[in-house]
This record gives C-alpha cells, structure tokens and sequence, in this order.
C-alpha cells in the first residue's frame, strides 16, 4: 500500500514588508528630508496665502463682546455670530455696490472672452501683414504700467462723455494684452489638421472658428474669464478716478467708508471683506477644472 504524502508548498523566503517608496513625476525616489522640506515650503506658502483670509472670517464671525486683541489671539469665535455682516449692510448699500460691480464684471468677462479669442485666433491661424509686429504691440502693451496711461484713460473718457458711467470703467479694460496672448498659445497648440479637415469639408473661417477651434480651447476660455472677473471685481483705482456718484460705485470702492468712518471697528471691516472676497471664491471653485486644464486643452480627442 503506497504511502500518500501530503506536500506543503513552501513559502517564498520575502524579507520585511518595506514601506512605500515616494517617487516624483520622473520615477525617481524623493528623500526623506526633502519630502519633509517641501511639505514645510507648502505649508509657509498657505499660512502666506489662505492665513490672512481665514483669519478676516474668524474675526467678522465674532461678537461685540470678544476681545479681538486677546494675547495670544484666539482664532476660533467663541459664540459665531453673523451679526456683523448685517451691520454692514445696514451701514452702506452693499448690495447695491455689489450689483454694480457684478454689471462692470460680467460685461468684462464678455468683452474680453468675445475679443481675445477673435484676436487670439487672428494671431494664430490668419497670415496678413503686420501680424509679427501686432503681437509685439500686445507683448509691450503688458509691459505698461496702468498708472501711467491712467491719466490719458481718464481724459479720453471725459471726451466720451462716459465719465461716472460703468460704461467708462468697462471700457480700459474690455479686452486685455495678456488675455489675448493667451488665446493665441492655445489656438497656435491646437493641430491644424483639424481645421484642414474642416476646409476641405467646405467650412468658412468663421465656421472652422465657431465650430473647431473654439469648443477646443474652452479651458483657456475659462482663464481668461476668471482673470477678466477678478481683475474687474478687484479694481479699485480706476473706478475711483471715474466715479464720481455714489450710487454707481463699485463694491471695493463702496466697502472703503468702513476703513475710514469705522476704522476703529475690526469686525464690521472684516465682514465687508469677506462680502468681497466671496464671489471669486465661488467663482474658481465653480471653473477650478477648466482652469488647471488651462492652454494645453487644444489637442486631438478621438
């Protein structure tokens, strides 16, 4: 009678599970003091950037009754409160410099989309005389600083008639240099091919500009729309200078009477800086993906 053996299969001799190796883009392994290095950049970098803020909606979340110069600060409200963003709306008509600003930014953000890719595409895709030198005009034209022509803006729109308008703040700015620039990066990075596709299909310019090269670039479209929002919200210089009438003020103008007639009074500055602060914010979070995407969106997708 055969003896039946029962084998065991043998375990494969491994040596200590290591822990995960960290490598960069380029496979190659990070060291240890270096990934500890670069997180410590990164977090100086967001205590510079998001620190400031956080700390404006810490303050404009506290009562009358907390002491904001507390020794060391205390960050966290004790009792949140909301109080303070009605004083200030009770204080200034916020809303309405508000719905002032969005008008003069929403109309930037149109003039500047519709304008820079019609002069970005020109760029890009049109031969015609000049069109070396033109660019050159908007390369130097991101090269002037806007205190020196805001003399010239001011006079030209005295001339126009447009002064304490939002038609005269939109206008200097409708369509900028560095915008159209970067329309003319993403229309140049989108293969040509496909428009030669759609020539020999008997599409026009304008067809081949609606219908190909735009859909293709919608990332960079998007960067361009959220710096025309922030640079048109943000403003404070020029709507000063033209603006003469309080009830066309903008918000950043408007929220300036509490740093001068409440200066004393942290919290109610603090809340109308949030109040301005807020509509970007939701404005990137809404664009966040398009923006990342940025100038490299223009390729072929099957």
């Amino acid at each position: 009678m055969s003896v039946l053996e029962k084998v065991r299969p043998e375990r494969p001799v491994t040596s200590r599970s290591r822990p995960p190796r960290v490598t960069d883009e380029h496979g190659r392994r990070i060291r240890v003091g270096e990934l500890a290095l670069r997180y410590l950049l990164l977090l100086a970098v967001l205590a510079l950037t998001v620190g400031p803020f956080l700390w404006q909606l810490s303050t404009s979340l506290k009562g009358t009754t907390e002491d904001i110069y507390s020794s060391p600060p205390s960050f966290l409200p004790a009792r949140p409160t909301l109080h303070n963003y009605t004083r200030v709306a009770d204080t200034v008509p916020v809303w309405d410099y508000a719905l002032n600003s969005l008008k003069v930014a929403a109309a930037n953000v149109v003039t500047n989309c519709v304008g820079s890719a019609l002069a970005g595409y020109a760029l890009a895709r049109l031969r015609f005389r000049g069109r070396r030198v033109t660019t050159l005009v908007f390369v130097l034209a991101m090269l002037v600083p806007v205190e020196g022509i805001v003399i010239a803006q001011f006079t030209t729109m005295r001339e126009l008639g447009l002064n304490n308008t939002l038609i005269g703040v939109v206008l200097p700015g409708a369509i900028g240099a560095m915008n159209v620039l970067l329309m003319r990066g993403a229309f140049r990075n989108l293969p040509y091919e496909i428009e030669e596709a759609a020539y020999v299909d008997g599409a026009d310019v304008w067809q081949r500009f609606l219908r190909v090269a735009l859909p293709a670039v919608k990332g960079t479209l998007a960067v361009v729309a959220i710096f025309a929002f922030m640079g048109a919200w943000d403003d404070f210089l020029w709507p000063l200078i033209v603006l003469s009438d309080p009830s066309k003020f903008t918000l950043t103008i408007g929220l300036n009477y509490l740093h001068g007639t409440f200066a004393n009074d942290e919290r109610l500055v603090a809340a109308g800086t949030v109040i301005a602060v807020a509509p970007l914010i939701a404005l990137f979070a809404c664009l966040q993906r398009y923006f990342f995407r940025g100038v490299g969106e223009g390729a072929v997708k099957g």
